[in-house]
């Protein structure tokens, strides 16, 4: 299992900035490693909400079917992605002095057995964490600079 937690400080309220990533479709708009996401339920926002996601991380691409576990608005949005990587994600907003918000970023993932589990996941947490910090860097570019 890897474990992955990241964190920024974004010059917005936390309104705006879950204005902004409660639309599950523009994340690829500041996600690098998501190249396309469908939305697969009936409904595109709230608890429940299924989609497919089209990763690409280096050579790597695979479809992640994902589902919305947890959605508190202006808090908390968390997900579970069912795929050739499994695991649960999981985004919070915490208000922080200023009107600012503290964004944090937290995945627990499995690589599947026969492309080396725990052994590909040692050397997949610095690359995903890199790729995500620069998700994060780049949404809060897009908050703060619209």
């Amino acid at each position: 299992m890897v474990h992955i937690k990241l964190e920024i400080e974004i010059n917005a309220s936390v309104e705006h900035v879950w204005e902004n990533i409660s639309d599950i479709k523009t994340h690829v708009n500041w996600m690098m490693d998501a190249s396309k996401i469908n939305i697969t339920s009936g409904h595109v926002e709230g608890l429940g909400v299924t989609f497919d996601c089209e990763t690409h991380v280096g050579p790597l691409r695979t479809t992640d079917k994902m589902e919305i576990t947890e959605w508190i608005p202006n808090e908390i949005m968390a997900i579970s992605h069912n795929g050739l990587v499994e695991g649960k994600g999981k985004f919070k907003l915490e208000e922080i002095p200023d009107s600012k918000t503290l964004f944090k970023w937290e995945e627990n993932l499995s690589f599947p057995i026969f492309l080396g589990g725990e052994i590909t996941g040692y050397f997949a947490k610095p690359v995903l964490k890199r790729i995500w910090r620069k998700n994060l860097r780049k949404l809060k570019q897009l908050l703060e600079n619209p």
